[in-house]
């Protein structure tokens, strides 16, 4: 079986720490899928989620080879941060207050990343960017935990919700009016959930 290729992933979430969450198909199987098995996969999810640009994506490469004991240590920050967080807006979603083991690990990432932020001039629409001096293997991890950071702190966080498909486990941010939305993706989660009912529905028919 072909490795599971992180361009592939829908960008459904609603917000970028969400999409980075949901690197992981299937969670609530036997058989899930993890599209960061590697710092390259790592890298072309940033791309795919607009976190890197093409140079950037290459530089940080060539220096994953320069340095591959670096790399493989950012990935493993990167899943171990992508798991608390994946605890912690669940814990949300369905009503509960987060460990505070895992809101350490946020909080360690949130000073790494803070420590990176500079102040645009004023008239810019967003006052807030991350400097790119140098080329650091961990550097688009600081945009994912600034996105953890707002949406923790937004009018939104009670509209996380995590999807009802079967083995699915994919978070999202639930915009509908009367917050209906149940599925990650209808085209996706959402038919396989239809036809599960119509077969359900079909065979007691029948019997």
């Amino acid at each position: 079986m072909s490795e599971p290729d992180p361009r592939s992933l829908n960008l459904i979430g609603g917000r970028l720490c969400l999409d980075f969450i949901n690197t992981v198909d299937c969670r609530n199987s036997d058989h899930s899928r993890e599209y960061l098995s590697a710092y390259s996969n790592l890298i072309s999810w940033s791309q795919h989620a607009n976190i890197l640009i093409e140079n950037e994506a290459l530089d940080l490469l060539q220096e994953a080879a320069l340095h591959p004991a670096d790399a493989r240590i950012v990935l493993e920050r990167a899943i171990t941060t992508r798991e608390a967080l994946h605890r912690i807006f669940c814990a949300i979603a369905n009503h509960r207050l987060p460990a505070a083991t895992d809101i350490s690990v946020l909080n360690a990432e949130m000073s790494i990343a803070m420590a990176q932020m500079r102040l645009k001039p004023a008239s810019a629409p967003n006052p807030w960017t991350y400097t790119f001096e140098e080329k650091k293997l961990d550097q688009m991890l600081w945009p994912i935990i600034h996105s953890a950071a707002e949406l923790l702190t937004s009018d939104k966080v009670d509209r996380i919700c995590e999807c009802q498909g079967e083995n699915c486990g994919w978070l999202f941010i639930d915009m509908s009016r009367n917050r209906s939305r149940r599925w990650c993706d209808m085209k996706d989660c959402g038919n396989r959930a239809k036809a599960r009912r119509h077969y359900q529905m079909t065979h007691s028919n029948r019997s």
